[in-house]
């Protein structure tokens, strides 16, 4: 029987997700094939879209001089990082956790005793982002040889001087510099103006920057800005950096030495729906802006994709356990639940959320779609009009590529999903399933 075609690919190309024959196939390989071997929930990765995906940021940008430093936050399983490494892609980290993962992924990290500051590897395409770092986070940032800290406080600048001149190290640094960009995003999630905790007001960071010159462990070699996640109306971007562009011709007539420019990361995906063309001419726009604001000052480009990259990549299988009924209003049970995808209840994130057998009848109910954890937090989709299912049938939660698994959990103690990565018709285990034993290794009694 002919099945008809639904919307239900990807953004990328090519699309990671699609209907095949009447069911829906990651790449050329059947979720349900998947599901079986692997069990659900189960979070799946096309590795063809990844890969498009960053070439296709990277080929935006092809007129000027620029590293992508994939943002390790959004999704950091060591294959995808390996995957990446071996593109030639840099990485944006925001803990010594995530650098260790960068370093083991690009050739297998150092045996560490207790504390970071053991030692390191060579990291030269690595920015270190974030506003916490500790002295065994700077310690090992600074034994990998990483490119540049983004440095986030006139405190952390003091403690990194410090420990550069106990190690004999020389830290490249940006100063991440707060432009009081209004982004267009979740509140949660946007983080250049003046009430956020990150970066430092644009109007003090010249008089940081001339402490800092002074310092003989210390290079001034950029400026980085971060305006939110998840932006899609690219002219706060543009305006970000004509501000940073103002700060670098600021600084040069300093005497300072800036040839490094990390405009961040934050570039948005449409999780609502997609076309084949919507991320080329995003990822184009976004570039164009960017770039002109920056023309004529001779600087390398540090860029943070990550929710761009690996967002629309991913996708979290899941199993329908019961359909019940409160009162006429229907809930619809599935084995996943808040702990494996946090962003519904954290941001009232939208997914879509599609059966993995393509619906041939036309017949639809409004239902939630909620887990087995016990907080009324706990659903991926309310008031959802969806195809009727039934217990035991299969759900794909679209676009869950970045920040799915990276802030998973193991609250009510359940274990994490198992990753696996899709290459055609190839699928690896890329994490197993964690085990009961695996949640109580470190715990005793």
């Amino acid at each position: 029987m002919k099945t008809r075609k639904a919307r239900v690919q990807a953004v990328g190309r090519p699309p990671a997700f699609a209907y095949r024959d009447g069911e829906l196939h990651c790449e050329r390989t059947a979720l349900s094939a998947l599901a079986k071997k692997f069990g659900t929930p189960l979070y799946l990765y096309s590795q063809n879209t990844i890969r498009e995906r960053y070439r296709t940021f990277d080929e935006a940008f092809r007129g000027v001089p620029h590293t992508i430093c994939y943002s390790v936050k959004a999704n950091s399983n060591l294959s995808l990082l390996k995957m990446l490494a071996g593109m030639g892609c840099g990485f944006d980290v925001v803990s010594g956790g995530e650098l260790l993962r960068v370093l083991k992924a690009a050739g297998g990290a150092p045996s560490f005793r207790p504390g970071l500051a053991e030692g390191g590897r060579s990291a030269k395409k690595v920015v270190f982002s974030g506003v916490g770092k500790t002295a065994d986070e700077l310690d090992l940032a600074l034994k990998s040889e990483i490119l540049m800290f983004n440095v986030e406080s006139e405190q952390e600048l003091a403690l990194l001087g410090a420990r550069a001149t106990e190690l004999k190290r020389e830290a490249r640094i940006a100063l991440r510099v707060n432009p009081d960009v209004a982004a267009r995003t979740h509140p949660y999630i946007s983080t250049g103006l003046h009430k956020h905790k990150f970066g430092v007001p644009m109007q003090v960071a010249r008089a940081i920057y001339a402490a800092a010159s002074y310092h003989p462990w210390l290079d001034v070699a950029g400026i980085s800005v971060h305006i939110g996640s998840q932006i899609t109306d690219v002219k706060p971007f543009g305006e970000a950096m004509e501000r940073v562009a103002d700060l670098v011709r600021d600084l040069r007539g300093d005497g300072h030495h800036v040839r490094y420019v990390d405009a961040g990361g934050g570039l948005g995906i449409n999780y609502e729906h997609g076309d084949l063309s919507e991320f080329p001419n995003l990822a184009g726009k976004y570039a164009k802006l960017v770039t002109n604001a920056l023309r004529g000052l001779d600087v390398h480009l540090l860029l943070e994709p990550g929710r761009s990259i690996v967002g629309p990549a991913g996708a979290l299988v899941t199993r329908v356990l019961y359909n019940k009924r409160n009162n006429g209003k229907r809930f619809v049970v599935v084995d996943a639940a808040m702990n494996d995808l946090i962003r519904p209840a954290l941001y009232g994130a939208y997914h879509e959320i599609v059966p993995v057998v393509e619906p041939e009848a036309s017949k639809s109910e409004t239902c939630d779609v909620v887990g087995p954890i016990c907080e009324t937090g706990d659903f991926f989709a309310r008031d959802r009009k969806l195809p009727c299912v039934s217990d035991g049938d299969l759900l794909a939660i679209l676009d869950a590529g970045a920040y799915g698994m990276s802030i998973s959990s193991n609250y009510n103690t359940r274990g994490r999903a198992a990753e696996v990565l899709v290459d055609g018709k190839k699928a690896k285990l890329v994490r197993k399933r964690e085990s009961f034993e695996d949640m109580v290794r470190n715990e005793t009694v």
